[in-house]
């Protein structure tokens, strides 16, 4: 706490100093510019941010957060699930003593189809042959992507706070248990290869699945990232990714580990992946109960970048620690989108939590963006924000709110 009041009291002085003063005309001119096409005025006003909140125009001040979910919001495609591919059509998953291992939240149903599916002849502890298997991969690819056997049973049961897990995104990590976070980077690695080398438009076969075959990084989106780095920003990515996996895809935007959060999985005495990943804001270290998902996109920044431990990692920070910029694509990205103070950045999905708070635009600062690789048409219907937009706690879905408490009205959707 001692740690939050210091760094709070001095950003907050380094912002008054200079908050009623203009921007000199020549600091905004040496500042990095913005190359590249976007939607709108979204270049303009993404500028005017980094102008206005660089060190270009506060020389020797705080360096101001910026925080960007990775999958489909940095690249087109999931690398995670690119990486899973690449991982089951190579035979890379060992067989666990019990797949219920795998899941707190693992119900009879999965634990019966995966074993089914899988079967026991393989040795626990050595690779199940996934790549002939396509029963047993289509079983691991339709839990992960539904959270539902191919059978269509619920493949996860019990309690847990759906506004900071979801057991379906801490499950794959899991299934790299008994590998190292060095064997996963090099997974990762294989997969990059594979999906940067795939034509846009590509799909490729998962046992009898069709997906993805390719992933591109978003060339505004590189460009973005250059240029708030070079005007002095910290740069973050916050993702409900493995770590290992995101940090290699990271990495060549020249983000390092420190500046990448992502599930971080607990290492076993032999510095091997377990099926427990790390906790936040004092939730401690179990099957995954506060990864960066939702509310713990918060989390993860309060506690990783501003050094806030226990419950107040839930809470928003005050104004001079939040993000000046945070982009997102999913309802999985709302909280922290929603916390940016300068620019909240949004790729369009058609996901009802964030594009409710982007289109009601309470502050005038949400940007929308369509995808910039193959974007969604128009949605015909409204966005249900008075009645089904808000991701409650115990997964229903309610009306989602204002800051104010007031109801935010269905929106529709006037993106093109």
């Amino acid at each position: 706490m001692r740690h939050l009041i210091a760094r709070t009291l001095a950003v907050a002085a380094a912002l008054a100093a200079t908050a009623t003063a203009p921007v000199p005309a020549a600091a905004t001119a040496d500042c990095p510019r913005l190359t590249g096409r976007w939607h709108g005025d979204a270049r303009t006003h993404l500028q005017r941010l980094i102008d206005e909140r660089g060190t270009c125009a506060h020389p020797g001040g705080p360096r101001p957060v910026a925080a960007f979910d990775w999958d489909n919001t940095v690249t087109k495609n999931d690398v995670t699930d690119a990486t899973l591919s690449w991982a089951l059509r190579h035979d890379r998953i060992l067989r666990p003593a019990r797949w219920k291992d795998t899941s707190a939240w693992l119900t009879d149903t999965a634990d019966h189809a995966l074993t089914a599916a899988c079967g026991t002849g393989t040795p626990a502890g050595t690779p199940l042959p996934t790549s002939r298997n396509a029963r047993c991969t289509d079983e691991i690819a339709e839990i992960r992507e539904s959270g539902t056997t191919t059978g269509g049973a619920a493949a996860f049961a019990g309690t847990w706070n759906h506004r900071r897990t979801v057991p379906q995104y801490a499950w794959v990590p899991a299934l790299f248990a008994g590998r190292t976070p060095a064997e996963l980077s090099g997974y990762a690695r294989a997969a990059r290869r594979e999906a940067l080398a795939a034509p846009v438009g590509a799909v490729r076969t998962l046992g009898t699945r069709t997906v993805p075959g390719y992933v591109r990084y978003y060339d505004q989106q590189r460009d973005l990232i250059r240029t708030l780095r070079r005007a002095g920003f910290d740069v973050h990515v916050v993702s409900a990714g493995a770590e290992p996996i995101t940090q290699v895809w990271s990495r060549s935007l020249g983000l390092d580990a420190a500046h990448t959060l992502a599930i971080r999985s607990v290492l076993d005495r032999h510095g091997r992946i377990t099926p427990r990943t790390e906790g936040c804001g004092g939730v401690p270290a179990g099957p995954g109960t506060a990864i960066p998902y939702l509310d713990g996109k918060r989390c993860w920044i309060n506690q990783e970048i501003n050094g806030v431990h226990g419950q107040d990692a839930w809470r928003q920070a005050p104004w001079p620690l939040r993000p000046a910029l945070a982009a997102g694509d999913a309802d999985t990205d709302a909280t922290f989108v929603a916390d940016a103070t300068g620019v909240h950045l949004v790729i369009d999905r058609h996901k009802p939590e964030l594009m409710c708070r982007a289109l009601d635009d309470t502050d005038g600062r949400w940007l929308i963006q369509p995808m910039f690789i193959d974007p969604l048409p128009r949605r015909t219907d409204p966005y249900p924000c008075a009645t089904a937009a808000y991701n409650a706690p115990d997964g229903r879905l309610t009306p989602l709110l204002r800051p104010d408490g007031s109801t935010v009205p269905d929106q529709p959707d006037t993106t093109r």
